[in-house]
């Protein structure tokens, strides 16, 4: 019966397949940086509408958003996500292009078999990644709750990794301000916000030497001033910071108020800290999910190692917090090409990138589909996801 099934969804795969890489094709050939991806979400949803599903668009109050869904009767109910904007310059070199394409695959070949379950299958198109992130404010608005699993898979060059580990991550932009005089020939009736924002750089870096391996704070000045013969009257810096889980950065966040408020009080300064967008989650992970897709992927014939530690974030975090979520690497190349370059758009062009995708759209349609019908699997993700979640909010 297992060896019937795998034949169905490979057969489910294949018959869209060609769609799949023609609309890879076409988002490579036509990059939309974020916000912005209306002629990527418009093709994406015409295909899903002529395909069965039922579609809003424009969704959640974003014109470039929308949901798909295909009701299969009473049962769990599953996301897919799907990701379609570009790089800014570079267009696709986060290989979005590829992966999106993938989620609308699997989403198809979900809907083709649906006499082996019952349930909701709803595929997402979440725009704005590599900015704000559609999924943050989706998350908060409970896009997600209640969902037996939500899953999309990013490309990668390499090897396959049966989850994406990323950090909590939330930004700051830092303003202080003084007063402006000559500065030479009255400089003493000035108070220099320069020297405020770079007394806060230092307490910061004075900070490092006991953080956890985890925490990262980066900055960039913004504005020190407009003329060197002015003490600068303001003074920006737009910081962000990254932890290991929502309770660590939290932490941070306290950090970096108090080493700015030291700083203008030092030097008698105002300061004010604007949040910066929306902040990114750390990915609550599931053990029972990982060793799932790990299994699906070597039987698949793709090769798979550990999931790497995180040296990013991803707005996938968010929606981790909400519903068990898993967010697969699938390798397009087994060159390790850097993600956001020239190089690695092109290789999502290459028949090796075509072959990749089918494979993760077998994946994927395989642990949604043992999500759909083994209630034991079900329930253990359930359980690992409401163990897993509770460490993460210890800290």
């Amino acid at each position: 019966m297992q060896g019937n099934t795998e034949y169905l969804i490979h057969e489910a795969v294949e018959r869209y397949r060609r769609e799949a890489e023609n609309l890879s094709r076409y988002l490579h050939d036509n990059p939309e940086i974020s916000s912005k991806e209306f002629g990527s979400s418009a093709r994406i949803a015409s295909l899903l509408e002529g395909w069965g599903f039922e579609v809003e668009y424009p969704f959640f109050g974003m014109d470039t958003a929308f949901r798909a869904t295909f009701e299969n009767g009473p049962g769990p109910e599953i996301a897919i996500m799907i990701e379609y904007d570009a790089l800014p310059d570079i267009g696709h070199g986060c290989g979005h292009n590829l992966h999106g394409s993938l989620a609308v695959l699997a989403g198809a070949a979900l809907k083709d078999l649906s006499g082996l379950y019952s349930g909701k299958v709803r595929l997402i198109g979440t725009p704005a990644e590599e900015a704000d992130g559609a999924k943050v404010s989706m998350a908060e608005g409970s896009v997600f709750d209640g969902m037996d699993l939500a899953i999309m898979m990013h490309s990668m060059g390499g090897v396959c990794q049966p989850n994406m580990d990323v950090l909590s991550l939330s930004a700051y932009m830092v303003k202080f301000t003084g007063c402006s005089a000559h500065a030479v020939a009255a400089p003493w009736h000035g108070i220099s916000a320069l020297a405020a924002a770079r007394k806060f750089i230092d307490l910061i870096d004075a900070r490092r030497e006991c953080f956890t391996p985890d925490i990262h704070v980066n900055s960039v000045f913004v504005d020190g001033g407009k003329a060197p013969n002015i003490i600068p009257e303001h003074a920006s810096l737009f910081v962000e910071f990254r932890a290991g889980s929502e309770a660590r950065l939290e932490g941070v966040e306290d950090m970096i108020s108090k080493c700015a408020r030291g700083a203008a009080l030092a030097l008698d300064c105002g300061v004010k800290l604007e949040k910066h967008s929306g902040s990114f989650a750390d990915m609550v992970r599931i053990p029972e999910l990982e060793e799932e897709m790990a299994e699906i992927l070597t039987d698949l014939g793709a090769r798979v190692s550990p999931v790497s530690p995180p040296v990013g974030s991803s707005d996938v975090g968010n929606v981790s917090y909400r519903c068990p979520t898993l967010q697969p690497l699938i390798s397009i190349t087994d060159e390790p090409i850097a993600l956001h370059t020239r190089d690695f758009a092109d290789a999502t062009l290459e028949p090796r990138a075509a072959e990749a995708m089918a494979i993760g759209a077998e994946a994927m349609v395989s642990l949604v589909l043992k999500i759909m019908t083994d209630e034991t699997f079900r329930r253990a993700v359930s359980s690992g996801f409401k163990r897993e979640l509770a460490v993460k909010r210890r800290g």
